[in-house]
């Protein structure tokens, strides 16, 4: 079994979910106490949300570059980035590792393909919905992403910052995502990425009719399927 880095942190409450998930799964296929091989540094979330804000991209990918380096040195035969967002630097991290990144957007664009659409809406914090890097990578994959009004989008970024970051659940705000996607299903939209890896802890499938990719459950799937490759 091959060993999976994961660089965390951002936010705890989605790293536990990938650490306890990527673990269950390999259980899962294996029996007994078998677990994965997992290499995790998490970062202090503070300091990348600053960046975030002040626009210092260069700063927090030289920071996300670093820790992939750290993980690859420590025997890591792959990265794993647990957060959406921070794809926007993935191009600084591939750069600064000899191992394969497992890039998030390659494993929700095939799933969203093996579903054989091609429109889906988007939900993120405003960085995921806003800038090119996640609608542009999907168009490059064949799929069109349909996003919410600026002023949805300012109170689905605020939810995840304020609430599901810091592990807070309101049923107001899963109502809120509910609307949201029904409202988005109507504009055209085969189904809905849920672009943050925090997304997942107020909405669900069940939830809805409308297909939901689950970015963090698609992206730990990737993962497992890397750890059992063989050399």
């Amino acid at each position: 079994m091959k060993t999976i880095g994961i660089i965390g942190g951002m936010s705890p409450e989605s790293t536990a979910i990938y650490y306890t998930q990527i673990n269950r799964l390999v259980n899962a296929r294996l029996g007994g106490n078998h677990s994965a091989k997992i290499i995790l540094q998490s970062l202090e979330f503070e300091e990348i949300v600053q960046k975030q804000k002040s626009g210092d991209w260069q700063g927090a990918g030289a920071i996300l570059a670093q820790s992939a380096k750290n993980l690859q040195n420590a025997g890591a035969d792959a990265i794993v980035l647990a957060t959406n967002t921070m794809h926007k630097v993935a191009d600084l991290i591939e750069q600064n590792i000899d191992v394969p990144f497992l890039h998030i957007l390659d494993a929700v664009a095939e799933n969203i393909q093996q579903n054989q659409m091609h429109t889906v809406g988007l939900l993120g914090t405003r960085f995921t919905m806003q800038d090119d890097f996640y609608r542009g990578g999907l168009a490059v994959r064949g799929i069109q992403a349909l996003v919410p009004n600026d002023e949805t989008q300012a109170e689905i970024h605020r939810i995840i910052f304020e609430e599901l970051c810091v592990g807070k659940i309101h049923a107001s705000s899963k109502q809120f995502y509910l609307n949201t996607m029904a409202d988005l299903a109507k504009q055209g939209a085969q189904g809905v990425i849920l672009g943050c890896t925090e997304i997942g802890l107020l909405v669900n499938q069940e939830d809805m009719d409308l297909t939901l990719f689950d970015t963090t459950d698609i992206h730990i799937q990737k993962a497992v399927e890397f750890a059992f490759q063989a050399a």
